[in-house]
């Protein structure tokens, strides 16, 4: 009998300059944290704890007030320039047994109400190491170099229907293996790149102006 777990792992952080304290501004009448909490309640069937790495008090009051555990993140790795991979690799150092690792990043507070019960389907029945949401770019790209436009992804004239598809990480969600994670990885080599188009996809939030646009999309479709 397997008894490992699959845990989600919220990574929140205190601070934030160009959102103060962001991670618990008020989002529909909740701080923005919760949505990702409830959002993993909402798949209890396959999450078997929800944590919240923070270094900050408040964070911490709002994560125990909505049922989740939390572990106190070192401040040596809660810089600005600290990559996700360092929290979630000393939470799990921290909790014995664990096989699979969900990541829910409070600045993606909006998601498709079935995508994690989709992917962590396709992340067991293909015994993936990693799976991660994508969301195509219909843009027309380009680099500006020495003052000239290169064109990137298409030619000059080129319809926007006839593009190359190219797709950016979303970050609505990652579901790893403790394994990889513990090898340096969150996203591995052979990850498995879910493909969502959801107005959900566009929400990431990362300034006040995107924060204004999560407020828009959440009043516009309001799901849980």
């Amino acid at each position: 009998m397997n008894n490992k777990k699959t845990i989600a792992i919220i990574p929140a952080r205190g601070g934030s300059k160009r959102v103060p304290q962001k991670n618990i501004k008020m989002l529909g009448g909740l701080p923005l944290i919760v949505h990702s909490i409830n959002y993993a309640k909402l798949n209890s069937n396959i999450i078997d704890a929800i944590y919240v790495s923070t270094d900050d008090e408040q964070i911490k009051k709002i994560a125990l007030a909505n049922d989740a555990k939390v572990v106190d993140r070192p401040k040596h790795i809660s810089g600005d320039t600290e990559p996700t991979i360092t929290a979630v690799q000393h939470l799990i150092e921290t909790i014995d047994d664990i096989e699979n690792v969900i990541l829910l990043q409070p600045t993606n507070p909006l998601r498709p109400k079935d995508l994690l019960q989709e992917a962590y389907q396709l992340f067991i029945d293909n015994k993936l190491n990693s799976l991660f949401t994508v969301t195509r770019d219909e843009k027309k790209l380009g680099k500006i170099v020495d003052n000239k436009y290169l064109p990137f992804n298409y030619k000059i004239g080129q319809r926007s229907q006839d593009l190359e598809p190219l797709y950016f990480e979303n970050g609505l969600l990652y579901l790893t293996t403790s394994k990889a994670i513990k090898q340096g990885f969150i996203i591995s080599e052979d990850a498995y790149p879910l493909i969502v188009n959801d107005k959900f996809s566009a929400v990431d939030i990362d300034t006040n102006e995107d924060f204004e646009y999560a407020e828009y999309i959440y009043n516009q479709k309001k799901t849980f």
